[in-house]
């Protein structure tokens, strides 16, 4: 028999506002997790992140879509990109990221860990 398997971010599985400038609400849907952040201005990885996790860059890979604003990621090899609204993204591990501009940003990952 198939399965199907719906979850509403309105009732996410976690939530995490525990770091500076990020909202991270989380559902699990199978085996996955899927994960919505909400990034205000300001919001820089090595700023908000970087002091939890302990590490020089962040050492995940991401694997998502951006619904709103803009975000620019920088990988320890200088490589620099600036993804927005309607993209869809992978980034390897080793970058810094930061919330581009004045608007919030709102993304969906399907891979990666934020703050772990």
């Amino acid at each position: 028999m198939a399965s199907v398997e719906v979850k509403s971010f309105d009732h996410p599985d976690e939530s995490n506002s525990n770091f500076n400038n990020a909202q991270i609400d989380t559902v699990k849907v199978g085996d996955q997790r899927v994960m919505r952040l909400k990034l205000q201005p300001g919001w820089k990885w090595s700023k908000d992140i970087k002091p939890t996790v302990g590490t020089d860059s962040c050492k995940a890979k991401h694997i998502g879509v951006i619904v709103s604003g803009a975000v620019c990621a920088k990988h320890d090899d200088g490589t620099e990109v600036t993804y927005k609204a309607g993209d869809a993204y992978s980034i390897d591990p080793g970058h810094d990221g930061w919330v581009v501009g004045d608007e919030p940003v709102e993304v969906y990952e399907f891979h990666g860990k934020w703050g772990e």
